[in-house]
């Protein structure tokens, strides 16, 4: 299957779909499951210093590579720095270690992963507790982001983004650059639909990456004792009646509808069937009128929540009401 792409500011090509990895640590699963991915066509892959599975997908990959299945240059990987390494002198160390442990000598795309800065442990950027808590830090993003500028001058990231960030923080990150935001990876989906952001990212010249476009049903595995957001776009009946018309499960309909507005999409999944399934979109078109339905869908449900940093002076009140929103379960995708 050949997937479709969209230009990045740098003029370097951004699959529309990809592999997500999130909660997948075991080495044997993720294994069986990049290589069906691989050998199906994808050619995105998305994961996370947070992911704790790096070394893992590096594996595949030098397979891949080194066997000649794959070209480097066949190959788009995105990976975030975590919320403890915003420090200008932690970033290239935490860059470094990635590199290694992915077995690349240039990341694709690197996001910061989330607004919200934390202080980590001595020797290791594990997060680190005070009274409970996670112990907040005060960097400013542009301090962060001009020593991603560095790694993005040398080389060894070849397009820079951000993840998870409000519209007034990418607005006023986007402003003080040099080096422009190429990319903005959020939760995307017909319940959260994003388009005051998707405006903005689309006026700034920034494309958009959905994580959770399934709306990422084994999200509570992540904490399984915590309180989520209740919401299922897989179970939507508008998506089950498409599924039917178009003789396609509802994935596939969810998948085609946000790549289809040119928002490149990460669901993952460890059964080589799914994966398979997942990528078999770009054969089929909605229609203009289908569309329409499925944005107008009225559900509007966040399925992520950042309760852990509230209290930071980062926190985006204006953007998320959390005097209306339980404590949660988070995902930090």
């Amino acid at each position: 299957m050949t997937v479709d792409s969209i230009p990045l500011n740098t003029g370097a090509q951004l699959p529309l779909f990809g592999l997500g990895t999130w909660q997948v640590k075991d080495e044997a699963e993720l294994t069986v499951a990049l290589r069906a991915a691989l050998d199906a066509g994808y050619r995105l892959i998305d994961t996370a210093h947070l992911y704790q599975n790096e070394h893992i997908i590096g594996k595949v990959l030098h397979e891949y590579i080194s066997s000649g299945k794959l070209k480097r240059e066949d190959i788009f990987v995105t990976s975030k720095l975590p919320f403890t390494a915003h420090a200008p002198e932690d970033v290239p160390k935490c860059v470094e270690s990635q590199l290694k442990a992915l077995q690349l000598e240039y990341i694709d795309l690197y996001l910061i992963h989330c607004p919200f800065p934390f202080k980590h442990q001595e020797g290791s950027f594990a997060p680190l507790m005070e009274n409970g808590e996670l112990a907040v830090t005060e960097i400013a993003h542009i301090d962060t982001w001009r020593a991603l500028e560095k790694l993005y001058k040398e080389g060894k990231l070849k397009a820079l983004g951000v993840s998870n960030f409000s519209c007034n923080q990418l607005q006023a990150l986007y402003d003080a650059a040099e080096v422009k935001p190429a990319n903005q990876q959020v939760e995307c989906h017909i319940y959260w639909p994003q388009q005051e952001l998707r405006a903005l990212c689309k006026k700034l010249g920034v494309t958009v990456t959905a994580y959770a476009p399934l709306g990422s049903p084994g999200r509570k595995a992540a904490r399984p004792d915590g309180v989520w957001p209740e919401g299922d776009p897989l179970l939507e009946p508008i998506v089950k009646q498409l599924a039917a018309k178009y003789h396609k499960t509802a994935a596939q309909i969810l998948i085609r509808h946000l790549t289809q507005h040119g928002i490149s999409t990460i669901p993952k999944s460890v059964s080589p069937d799914r994966i398979v399934e997942n990528i078999s979109t770009f054969d089929f078109k909605l229609s203009d009128e289908d569309m329409h339905t499925l944005n107008s869908i009225e559900t509007r449900t966040r399925l992520f929540i950042a309760d852990f940093a509230v209290k930071h002076p980062f926190f985006p009140h204006d953007d998320i009401d959390t005097s209306k929103v339980p404590k949660v379960g988070i995902r930090l995708h």
